[in-house]
């Protein structure tokens, strides 16, 4: 692999937004994966990206590699995967905003904050559409739909993490196709949901006549 030695703002930008996209599914998974990589070798990193080393700290990754190894089993369990992203809806979208922050060139103060922005909303709405499409497997009566859609999102996360630091130029088109599929998950179980509890209240109030009770 060639070290690529300088990146334009649209690649910054397009790794930066590719890395929060992805901490909206697996933040600690980003984190241990970027920090192995380094110290492996595998991600020649270009000066302007050095920030990223601090990923590479051995206290850093043993935190992220607990943290990680807790999701991978919390997150294939119904219903404790809902309940832990509850838990990370702040979590997320404050450390995609962090990596993305990390990623571009410091000396930049308005690139910096453009990262951080676009990185929170990035990692919110991913986390959004997983979390959505997470309560409707839950909902649904057979078990096996919940890990096997946990499995997938850690081989996608662990998947595109090497495509983007290994093909940097593609990360913007990276970025967008994640972005895509955040969204079409947001809207799609949130449709679903809307039909699954949606009808509870009609039937509620049929069942009692529609009337309100005295006071």
């Amino acid at each position: 692999m060639e070290q690529v030695h300088a990146l334009g703002i649209i690649e910054v930008l397009g790794i930066a937004g590719s890395i929060s996209l992805l901490a909206g599914w697996r933040l600690y998974l980003c984190v241990l994966a970027t920090g192995i990589a380094m110290n492996a070798g595998v991600v020649p990193l270009p000066e302007h990206l050095e920030s990223l080393r601090v990923l590479a700290n051995p206290w850093v990754m043993g935190v992220a590699g607990l943290a990680a190894f807790c999701e991978f089993f919390a997150d294939k369990i119904l219903w404790l995967d809902s309940a832990w992203d509850t838990v990370h809806t702040l979590i997320r979208p404050l450390g995609g905003a962090l990596l993305s922050l990390a990623v571009v060139d410091p000396s930049d103060p308005t690139l910096q904050v453009i990262a951080f922005i676009l990185g929170g909303s990035g990692a919110l709405v991913a986390h959004g559409g997983k979390a959505g499409a997470r309560a409707v497997v839950n909902a649904s009566p057979e078990p096996v739909s919940n890990a096997v859609l946990s499995t997938a999102e850690d081989a996608v996360t662990v998947g595109m993490l090497y495509l983007i630091f290994e093909y940097p130029v593609a990360a913007a088109g990276i970025a967008a196709l994640l972005l895509v599929l955040a969204v079409v998950l947001l809207i799609v179980a949130g449709r679903i949901l809307k039909r699954i509890f949606g009808g509870l209240f009609p039937r509620a109030l049929q069942r009692g006549d529609g009337r309100v009770p005295p006071s």
